[in-house]
Order: C-alpha cells, then structure tokens, then sequence
C-alpha cells in the first residue's frame, strides 16, 4: 500500500490551500441557494395545498396537473429545459436562477402532496368548530387545520427539503459555480483529487447540520404517544 501516494493524490496540503478559496465561494453559493430553495418551495407547495382545499374543481385540476408533472420529471430536465429552451421563446436566466426555479417548483409540487394528505387527515369537525367561532374559513385553515396537518407530516416534509437542498449539485450542469462544480474544475485543473475531496468535505459541513436539524424537527413535532 502505497500511503505517501494516496495523500499527495487526495489530501494534498499544497493543492488544498491554493484551491480553498474557490471551494469557499461555491459553499456559499450552495448555501444560498439551498436556502431560497426551500424557503420557496415551502411558500408556494402549502400556498397550492390551501388553495386546493377550497375544492375549485377547475383550479384542483391544474394544481394536481402541475403536481404529478414536477414530480415525475427529474429536476435535472426541469433545470436544462430553464436555462437551454427558454431563451427560445425570449427568457432567459441566469443558472443561479434556473437551478432556483426549477428545484423550488419541485419541491412545492411534493409540499403541496405532502400538505395536502396533512389537511385531509385533520377530522373535519376541527375546521367546522372553528367556523362556529366567528373565523373565517381561511383563518380556520391558517390558525387550526394547516398548523395540524404541518405538524403530522413534518417527517416527510422534512425530508424532502433535505432531498432537495442536496439537488442544488445539478447547478453544474447549467455552470453554477457551487461547491462541487468548482471543486471539480479545481481538479481538472491541478490534476489532483484533493479539491474534490475538499468539496466532499463542504457538503458534509453544509448538511450535516441540516440533517441534524431534521431529525431534531421530527422530535421536536411528534405527536405524544
């Protein structure tokens, strides 16, 4: 076993400090978009959940449409068909914002499935004595029934914002300069795998306390046995 080989190919102390500050910058891109990514996707996938409850038969049709379409299409299409087929028809966007577009619909359309299932699992009497106060029915879905459907589905919730944080990668495609994107082109460059393995090491300080935080919501928000 070759040791000294393995550390000048992957732990190159050399490498790595020339190569830091670019893999710095693309964490902060990840973290950025990680973070409109899901702060999108939630707004708009519950925003779609409520507006579904109020059984508009034409407007359920094309919130369902749009939600088995987003997930059923793998995002990485959804980011290329924004960035490569939409300045065909005159609009055109920058890849931070392709890969924000197209990660927050897919999120939304999970969210919104998601919610959905949430608001029709909370018994209809908790809606019906809200209504017998004096609220209206959209503060009876805002203040009594989503608050419960959120907390029954904060585990599936959670984990798909996580699932789709971690999709910010596919940038690279599209040429985001996040933080694999530029790990792997500092290794094209020096012809060395350290940058890569320092880019797989900004990942894990990037989610792992986002896994953490997940598994802390879902304790935090179960139910009492």
């Amino acid at each position: 076993m070759d040791l000294k080989a393995l550390v000048f190919s992957f732990f190159n102390l050399e490498i790595a400090w020339e190569y830091l500050p670019d893999i710095l910058k693309g964490m902060v891109v990840t973290i950025e978009l990680g973070v409109v990514v899901a702060l999108t996707g939630l707004f708009v996938g519950m925003a779609l959940a409520v507006l579904r409850a109020l059984q508009i038969k034409p407007l359920n049709f094309f919130i369902i449409c749009f939600a088995d379409i987003m997930r059923a299409l793998p995002p990485l299409v959804v980011i290329m068909m924004l960035f490569f087929a939409f300045p065909y028809i005159q609009i055109s966007m920058s890849a931070f914002t392709a890969t924000w577009l197209a990660l927050s619909l897919v999120l939304a359309a999970f969210v919104e499935e998601i919610c959905w299932a949430g608001i029709v699992s909370v018994p209809k009497g908790q809606s019906e004595a809200a209504r017998s106060t004096g609220l209206s029915w959209l503060q009876s879905m805002l203040y009594v029934v989503l608050p419960q459907a959120v907390r029954l589905t904060v585990a599936p919730l959670t984990n798909r914002v996580i699932a789709i944080t971690k999709s910010t990668a596919l940038g690279s495609v599209v040429g985001l300069s996040e933080v694999l994107n530029n790990s792997q082109s500092a290794m094209s460059n020096s012809g060395n795998a350290t940058p890569l393995m320092l880019g797989a090491i900004g990942c894990l300080v990037i989610f792992i306390p986002v896994v953490l935080l997940g598994r802390w919501t879902e304790t935090r928000f179960r139910w009492k046995q």
